[in-house]
């Protein structure tokens, strides 16, 4: 399979080493030195686009993916408010469209495992919930995109939580607290605080092999299809 690859730094760089361990051909490197004179029809050479860059970016990218009629798997994360407007235009233009907050295998069974555990303790209201997300101090979003998966599908299995918040303490509001540590890749930790004990589930990331492997799978996935897919048509 050809691909374009949307953002060459580290992740980029690690989902090129899987996919030509994958047998698939890299076409098109997209980075800093060259993202302004890139056009659609550049990526016309692609079966499929894999994007990692950043919040401000991403949307354009999309958009010359679909001029170009090119599927795109997007891993950049930070741009739901526009979701909307993406999703009428791809639908509108028969274009492909791949998302997910976040690509790793792991993770997604994690998002499972919380939702789950989120149902049971709506029975226990003794039980606050909060949340602690850390990343890498070059990530942009606050908090991250898995971050607000995993306290969306909080809200909506335990009746006493209405939103979420990286400000607010308020007792309908779940509190996420985000921090920018290091290079850490991601851990993400859901704790239910009782005044007799503490329930916990945690994901932790050790390298960014596992994002980049799920955004090769999700690439392979959606090459020839049409429409609007994410993590949970794979797993």
């Amino acid at each position: 399979m050809n691909i374009a690859l949307i953002g060459y730094g580290k992740m980029g760089k690690e989902i090129e080493k899987i996919a030509l361990k994958r047998n698939h051909t890299i076409v098109l490197k997209v980075d800093m030195d060259n993202k302004d004179t890139v056009t659609a029809a550049d990526f016309k050479k692609a079966e499929v686009a894999i994007e990692f860059t950043t919040p401000h970016t991403v949307l354009d990218n999309i958009k010359k993916c679909f001029d170009a009629d090119v599927p795109i798997v997007v891993g950049t994360t930070g741009w739901y408010e526009n979701f909307d407007q993406i999703k009428a235009e791809a639908l509108k233009g028969n274009k492909t469209l791949f998302y997910a907050t976040n690509y790793s295998l792991g993770v997604n069974l994690f998002f499972k495992v919380n939702k789950y555990l989120a149902e049971l303790m709506n029975k226990y209201p003794d039980y606050e919930v909060s949340m602690e997300e850390i990343h890498h101090i070059h990530k942009l979003d606050k908090p991250s995109g898995t971050a607000i998966t995993l306290a969306e599908q909080v809200i909506t299995k335990l009746d006493r939580k209405k939103n979420w918040s990286i400000d607010s303490k308020a007792a309908d509001t779940l509190f996420i607290e985000d921090k920018r540590e290091g290079e850490v890749p991601g851990t993400h930790i859901i704790k239910y605080h009782s005044p007799i004990d503490d329930i916990e589930i945690m994901h932790k990331a050790h390298n960014r092999q596992g994002f980049a492997l799920g955004s090769v799978i999700a690439a392979e996935f959606v090459k020839g299809k049409k429409g609007i897919f994410n993590m949970e048509d794979v797993v």
